[in-house]
Order: structure tokens, then C-alpha cells, then sequence
């Protein structure tokens, strides 16, 4: 397994700040809102951001127009996860949020999709124990308590899965945030009482 596309579902700080930088390591990147308002202020905040990091980018021999060239912003969530190989919500943590969005994730995108998910207050097992694809199921939380912003700054995270998740999703996640310069520890969540 290998990510080369993902999809971010909410165009909110958190979810154009993953953005910028998952273009910056180089994956094809759509970024998704239903609010037009929503997609331009994510384009402004990255052009100002990637700008203000100009000097870093030429450093590492790219430029902000080849970076905004791997972002694709959409408006619906069939055109954001058509193609991905990891899809990434950034929505609010609460359960029912949580629930609606991998429901749509779950019968839009392919099946080889890993689903994932900030989150400090859900059960990633109850989560993927809604959807046909539990073995392909993650959430992730900030090391430290999460805060506004947190998880596209913070420098190690936490990759949390389930007894559904395969071996090769959580190696393949991990990698993909280990490429993003993030530190990665794996945790289990057994909270789900079944089996």
C-alpha cells in the first residue's frame, strides 16, 4: 500500500493547514468544503502561508505555485475522495459528526481508502464498527492535550486504531505522517465490546 492522494474533508484552519503541508511532501492533495467562502479563505491562508515560508521552500528546491499545483479544492466529498488513497476529516469531535462523515467517506471513496480521524473524544472502533471497511480505519490525536491548530503543528502524534485494523494500514498511515515530519507512536483502542 502507498499514498500518493488524499482528500481533507473541511476547509476550516485545521483541515487547509494539513493541506499545505501534505502538498508540501509532495501528495496530490484535495482539500473540501461545502462553503465556497469556506475554500477561498483555505486558498488565501495557504498562498500567505507558503509565501511566508518562501525561503524554506527554495531551500528544499520547490516554489509555492508547485505546491498549490498538487491542491485541488472541492466542493462536494464524492469530487475530494474519488481518487484518494487516505482521506482525512477535520471536522468537530463529536460522535455524531464523526458517524455522518464516514458514512459518506465509506460508500463515496474506493474501497482501498484508509479513513482517518482527529479526534480526542471518539472511539475510532465504535467509528469503523459503522462502516464496511473497519479494517481500514484510524483516528489520530496530538501527543499533548489538543488544542485550535494543534494537530497540523504539533511535532508527534498519536495513530490510534482498532482490532479491525490491518497491519499494512497502520504501517502505511504511519508513514504518511512520518513523511509529514511528525513523530508517530501507535495505540490500541479496545473499547469496542464486541467479538
Amino acid at each position: 500500500m502507498q499514498i500518493r492522494r488524499i482528500a481533507v474533508i473541511g476547509a476550516g484552519p485545521e483541515g487547509w493547514q494539513l493541506a499545505a503541508r501534505a502538498a508540501q511532501a509532495g501528495y496530490r492533495t484535495t482539500l473540501e468544503d461545502v462553503l465556497p467562502s469556506n475554500l477561498r479563505r483555505a486558498e488565501t491562508g495557504i498562498r500567505e502561508t507558503l509565501q511566508r515560508e518562501a525561503g524554506v521552500q527554495r531551500e528544499a528546491g520547490l516554489n509555492v505555485d508547485e505546491i498549490l499545483s498538487r491542491i485541488v479544492f472541492a466542493s462536494t466529498i464524492d469530487e475530494a475522495v474519488r481518487e484518494a488513497d487516505l482521506a482525512l476529516d477535520c471536522l468537530p469531535d463529536e460522535l455524531e459528526s464523526k458517524l455522518e462523515i464516514f458514512s459518506m467517506l465509506d460508500r463515496m471513496a474506493p474501497p482501498h481508502t484508509i479513513l482517518c480521524t482527529p479526534t480526542e473524544a471518539v472511539s475510532i472502533a465504535d467509528i469503523a464498527s459503522c462502516t464496511y471497511r473497519a479494517e481500514r480505519c484510524v483516528a489520530v490525536k496530538c501527543s499533548q492535550k489538543m488544542q485550535r491548530n494543534s494537530l497540523s503543528t504539533a511535532e508527534s502524534i498519536v495513530l490510534v486504531h482498532s482490532h479491525w485494523t490491518l497491519p499494512e494500514v497502520i504501517e502505511t498511515t504511519t508513514q504518511f505522517w512520518q513523511h509529514l515530519g511528525k513523530s508517530v507512536v501507535t495505540e490500541y483502542d479496545g473499547s469496542f465490546a464486541a467479538l
